[in-house]
């Protein structure tokens, strides 16, 4: 790659393929972010939705076993799109998020309207984190050191978000991949890295220069699916991981931050389209993630749970099947 294009892209230089022209990521077949313009469009002519300072949990906090073994998998909702997921005597974290603010400001920006459903001291040992892109609202820096201090995870990670981390944490162990890319993790679980259809930015000079992605997990208690932030994208990526993947005995899929859909319909999928994908993706169960604790677009707060139940009940799949989680909910999930 000429030196002038591996300049330009701050966290990462490698070939050319078919999501990454040789300076910024893409997404193939899809479509790219709104512009600055589009963005002030939408400040400017729809009124910031009505949310409380506070929406407390009605689960109380909890303090989650420090192994689960055998089929068992359990996962516990922390808040928005951070969940504990233990498995296969594996403790995994997905884009965990302990700060009160979703923002690069201490002082400005997305304020959590609920506490982390388990307190940091009370995490057992975690030994793997999923990080799916580089949004504030998914990779928090702060978190990570905390969680390279006391728990000294592997974080796995799409292309680029590696450098984001290591400017911060410079010591934390990070695995990152290409879209495809198969890495084991001991001996009874194999991570697979696999598309979303998203985008990324810390800042506004960096848009598109780390990968962004979701993840499927192979275990000896069943597959599960991470699909951190997306657009449905039509469902393409739902039926190529039904391909590759025959199925899944959970998805964790977002359901929030959709509205407007002119402007957000590319990346954030609404509830409708999350049902869908979990028929898609031929997933047992679902749960239900990235709403209720950050205000970030203009749906009011409660809605996502209450389209969910709607389109459930559409779509004659049992409630119980795909729930939305709040903070400090804990599933044992059935077997599928």
């Amino acid at each position: 790659m000429p030196a002038s294009k591996k300049a330009a892209n701050r966290y990462y230089g490698g070939p050319e393929s078919d999501h990454f022209d040789g300076t910024l990521f893409f997404n193939p077949g899809g479509r790219m972010p709104g512009s600055f313009l589009d963005l002030l469009k939408w400040k400017l002519r729809n009124p910031s939705p009505k949310w409380p300072p506070h929406w407390p949990s009605p689960f109380a906090h909890v303090r989650p076993a420090q192994r689960v073994d055998g089929g068992d998998l359990r996962v516990t909702m922390v808040g928005h799109s951070s969940l504990l997921v233990q498995v296969a005597g594996l403790n995994m974290l997905t884009d965990p998020v302990w700060s009160q603010r979703a923002s690069p400001l201490s002082f400005a920006g997305p304020k959590r309207v609920n506490a982390p459903g388990i307190a940091f001291a009370d995490l057992p040992p975690i030994d793997l984190v999923l990080l799916s892109h580089n949004h504030y609202d998914h990779l928090d820096l702060a978190t990570l050191a905390r969680l390279k201090a006391e728990h000294d995870p592997l974080v796995v990670t799409p292309l680029g978000n590696d450098n984001v981390v290591h400017a911060a944490v410079p010591d934390m162990k990070v695995s990152v991949h290409d879209w495809g890319d198969r890495l084991q993790v001991g001996k009874e679980v194999v991570m697979h890295v696999e598309p979303a259809h998203h985008w990324s930015a810390r800042g506004a000079r960096d848009r598109r220069m780390a990968l962004w992605g979701s993840f499927a997990i192979e275990t000896s208690a069943g597959k599960i699916y991470f699909a951190g932030d997306t657009g449905f994208h039509e469902g393409a990526h739902y039926r190529r991981l039904a391909e590759k993947h025959g199925g899944f005995r959970l998805a964790i899929l977002p359901i929030g931050a959709y509205e407007p859909r002119w402007f957000m319909e590319p990346h954030h999928q609404n509830p409708e389209e999350a049902v869908q994908g979990m028929a898609l993706c031929n997933a047992a169960f679902a749960a239900g993630c990235h709403w209720g604790t950050f205000r970030l677009t203009d749906e009011p707060m409660e809605e996502p749970a209450a389209r969910l139940a709607e389109a459930l009940k559409r779509a004659q799949i049992a409630p119980e099947r795909f729930r939305a989680l709040r903070p400090g909910e804990v599933w044992d999930v059935p077997e599928a």
